[in-house]
């Protein structure tokens, strides 16, 4: 009896760290991300899964001297204004088909108020994340850090 308790101990710790494992490899969750040009923490997303599509928010702002209460006044329509604490910055992004990777979604730029278009990608076993924003073949890629 000890021994099949045991196995099963150590079929179910396996399965979780499966698990966990296939979880990492996902965009959700907390990231920071990093200023291209300085390599500073700018702000905390938070990314969640909603029915099979991805949306993220700004939940800190992280810069030295940042205004925790700070509005998106280059955000244009119905977010300008609003503040960069909640604000929708990632929407519609889904997995791609036997790819770990998500697109088809929209990334906005607070800085700028432009939107564009979005692919995720977990690299680093989930550490690191890969955010490309594109218009058209035009585009850029940040590096975000998984907050623990």
């Amino acid at each position: 009896m000890k021994k099949v308790a045991a196995a099963l101990f150590y079929v179910a710790a396996a399965a979780l760290t499966a698990t966990s494992a296939w979880a990492q490899m996902s965009p959700v969750g907390t990231w920071r991300s990093i200023d291209d040009k300085t390599g500073d923490a700018k702000s905390e997303i938070q990314i969640a899964d909603n029915g099979g599509v991805l949306e993220g928010h700004i939940t800190k702002l992280l810069r030295k001297g940042a205004d925790p209460h700070a509005l998106c006044t280059e955000c244009r329509d119905g977010l300008k204004d609003t503040p960069m604490v909640g604000l929708q910055i990632i929407a519609g992004a889904r997995k791609a088909e036997g790819k770990n990777v998500w697109e088809d979604g929209k990334i906005l730029d607070p800085e700028s108020g432009k939107s564009y278009t979005l692919r995720l990608t977990p690299v680093e076993e989930g550490r690191k994340l890969e955010v490309r924003g594109s218009i058209g073949p035009f585009g850029r890629t940040q590096t975000w850090v998984r907050v623990k």
